[in-house]
């Protein structure tokens, strides 16, 4: 028997084991991919209202999501427990579960600091709350920009042949992703500030040259990123995160009512995003061909 071959694989199986993570991990990907760019904008906006506390809550409410859709992939609370007991920087995973317990913490003392600040008339307790708040709104938006992007570098250290093709590329679609849903959200619960338009709209520009990028590059590694459901999903989201937002908030000037658009089509396109990215690993690891290094039909 041909013990390598583009029809039966290794001895008549796959060479790579497909990913087994449910559908928790790319929710948890994507709400991560929220709350940290949200923990960012909270810190530089600090001193802007509402919408500083705005953003202080939305990273707060990811970071907990985050924290619970972990656990429900684990199964068990303990697990997630289990994985703090080890420090090794060498590994993403080990290196992810203390970067979300470091930004779960602090984004949620930043709210919560705010939230007291805002009660509290006296000015000596206000100005310790205040430093306080500064010190873990610095601390949360360190932690956010690492949480918004180490799921691209997790999954771009493995074995999936068109994860690891990406590795470099990932956690920088991720976090641009990331940085757009947040400026979005923020939109869509009724701040209207031009720095918020900007960023999204970057972000927005930084998609389309990623996905222009994607497309042109020849890789055999990138099929499940060109063909099949899975290609489809893929280039959906990849409209829906860059060219479409981009062309809606440049065509559309001060429009309130497009950049509303733009917004939920950049959070609908991240989050697709995060399910293709996961859809493409399975068919990846499914296809003999590339980790034996067979041509192509």
């Amino acid at each position: 028997m041909n013990i390598a071959s583009p029809e039966t694989g290794y001895y008549g199986l796959p060479v790579l084991k497909k990913p087994v993570w449910t559908w928790e991990v790319p929710a948890y990907f994507f709400v991560g991919g929220v709350a940290g760019p949200a923990a960012i904008i909270a810190a530089v906006a600090d001193r802007r209202g509402t919408l500083a506390r705005d953003a202080h809550w939305i990273a707060a409410g990811g970071g907990l999501a985050s924290a619970a859709l972990l656990i429900t992939d684990l199964g068990r609370p303990e697990r997630f427990f289990n994985m703090l007991r080890v420090f090794k920087p060498q590994s993403p995973m080990s290196m992810g579960s203390w970067i979300l317990m470091a930004f779960s913490t602090t984004s949620a003392a930043s709210a919560m600091a705010g939230a007291i600040a805002e009660r509290v008339d006296s000015r000596l307790p206000v100005r310790l709350i205040d430093g306080s708040k500064l010190a873990t709104s610095t601390l949360g938006a360190v932690a956010g920009s690492v949480l918004a992007t180490y799921t691209g570098v997790l999954i771009g250290s493995t074995a999936i042949p068109v994860w690891n093709a990406n590795a470099r590329l990932l956690p920088l679609h991720f976090g641009a992703a990331g940085l757009g849903s947040a400026a979005s959200l923020l939109e869509l619960v009724g701040h209207d500030d031009a720095p918020l338009n900007q960023l999204a709209l970057a972000a927005a520009a930084v998609e389309t040259a990623i996905f222009a990028n994607l497309a042109r590059d020849p890789n055999p590694k990138l099929a499940p990123l060109k063909t099949g459901d899975s290609g489809l999903a893929i280039w959906l989201a990849g409209l829906l995160t860059g060219p479409l937002p981009l062309a809606l908030r440049l065509l559309g000037g001060k429009s309130r009512r497009w950049r509303r658009v733009a917004a939920v089509s950049s959070l609908a396109g991240s989050l697709m995003s995060r399910f293709a990215w996961m859809a493409a690993g399975r068919a990846s690891a499914q296809d003999p061909r590339v980790p034996l290094d067979l041509p192509p039909d």
